[in-house]
């Protein structure tokens, strides 16, 4: 009896399922996102890490040794060019220059009676009432005597020197840091302080930053072809932006003023400056940033994306709608990043429309109606 009922209705089941299955089939094309590309030129970017050096970064340093006596500046403030930042105990140089003095004394001394010497000597001489021999050594003493007051003055002048770098001033005008001794302190001699602090002027910074060897072929390549001349300092016309460790970008752009001459064999680099304006001191030496620099133009480049473009084990692929409105799996290559698109080296034509979203409901061979669609990107393609 089952098997009858079942005979009855197993046609009437299949029937139910072949018209879903036709309804299925029957169902009208479905309105697809799509993404025309479209050929531009685009600039091409890259970031490299720099720190930040004062436009002149000036240690102060103690030229004699000896006990700190004074302070003179408040830390971290502006300082003047001349102004007296510390103060050695001058007692021990004190005493020098009175010695050397003294010393210059006598030999003033010793050169008035060799003078005298020979002034009484020379006309005996030429009455030959006195030997050529005794001449002579009138002559050397007072020579000798010459000498020793140069050389006494020499001695005092050094003295003098010493005692003057008792006082240590500001070199330039700039910003004064935090001093590395404190008074009473003996300094300029290891282990003792010997560089006690540091000036700095930063209406202008310096940032230094390497590029790899291949990185600088690559950007001397692409700027000699587009300028026409070689790579000097002098002529480079790079414009850079600084990029805070915060992501901001400074307001300020900068320029390269400084290419070394040659790559470190040690680490495969080679060192590049950038000055960037300060006026209000914002950027302090000893930040790290990252330098931009525009290195080259991509001419005509296909930009699609990132969204549109899927990778399995390093193929990268995009679906596209082609002109019979059937979707296609196409096989890229692709090139740069530029924020969130990728430039595509190779699959893909002007004007192709890239299947934008809703890639896991599209497959090759499905027929759809393309909906071109604007790319809300989260970047700024710099032009």
């Amino acid at each position: 009896m089952k098997i009858k009922m079942i005979l009855l209705i197993l046609p009437f089941i299949i029937f139910l399922s072949c018209k879903k299955e036709e309804v299925k089939k029957q169902l009208p094309p479905q309105k697809t996102k799509v993404f025309e590309i479209k050929a531009q030129d685009v600039p091409i970017y890259k970031e490299f890490v720099g720190q930040v050096y004062g436009e002149k970064d000036i240690p102060i340093r103690a030229r004699v040794e000896g006990f700190l006596e004074k302070i003179s500046f408040v830390e971290g403030s502006k300082v003047k060019k001349g102004q007296l930042l510390y103060t050695i105990d001058s007692d021990p140089f004190q005493e020098a220059v009175a010695a050397q003095q003294s010393m210059v004394s006598q030999a003033k001394t010793m050169l008035i009676q060799t003078e005298s010497d020979l002034s009484r000597v020379k006309p005996l001489a030429e009455m030959n009432a006195v030997s050529k021999r005794d001449l002579d050594i009138s002559q050397a003493q007072r020579d000798a005597a010459v000498s020793s007051l140069e050389a006494a003055n020499a001695n005092l002048r050094i003295a003098q020197i010493n005692l003057g770098y008792t006082k240590l001033y500001a070199p330039i005008d700039g910003i004064i840091g935090k001093t590395l001794a404190r008074e009473g302190e003996f300094v300029g001699k290891n282990p003792n302080p010997v560089i006690l602090n540091t000036v700095s002027k930063i209406n202008t910074v310096r940032v230094h930053f390497f590029l790899s060897e291949n990185e600088y072929i690559s950007v001397a390549k692409e700027y000699i072809k587009n300028h026409n001349h070689s790579i000097q300092t002098n002529n480079v016309k790079i414009e850079l932006e600084l990029i805070l460790s915060d992501g901001s970008v400074y307001e300020h752009k900068g320029i390269i003023d400084f290419i070394d001459r040659n790559v470190n064999p040690s680490t495969g680099t080679i060192l590049l400056q950038a000055t960037f304006p300060n006026p209000n001191g914002f950027i302090r030496p000893g930040q790290f940033a990252r330098v931009k620099a525009r290195v080259k133009e991509e001419k005509g480049a296909l930009l699609v994306p990132q969204k549109c473009v899927t990778e399995l084990q390093g193929q990268y692929s995009v679906f596209i709608v082609n002109a019979e409105n059937k979707v296609e799996a196409k096989q890229i290559k692709i090139g740069n990043k530029i924020g969130d698109y990728w430039i595509v080296k190779e699959g893909l034509q002007n004007n192709d429309k890239v299947v934008l979203e809703g890639l896991q409901k599209v497959k090759s061979g499905m027929e759809v109606i393309p909906e071109v669609t604007e790319f809300e990107s989260q970047t700024i393609i710099n032009k």
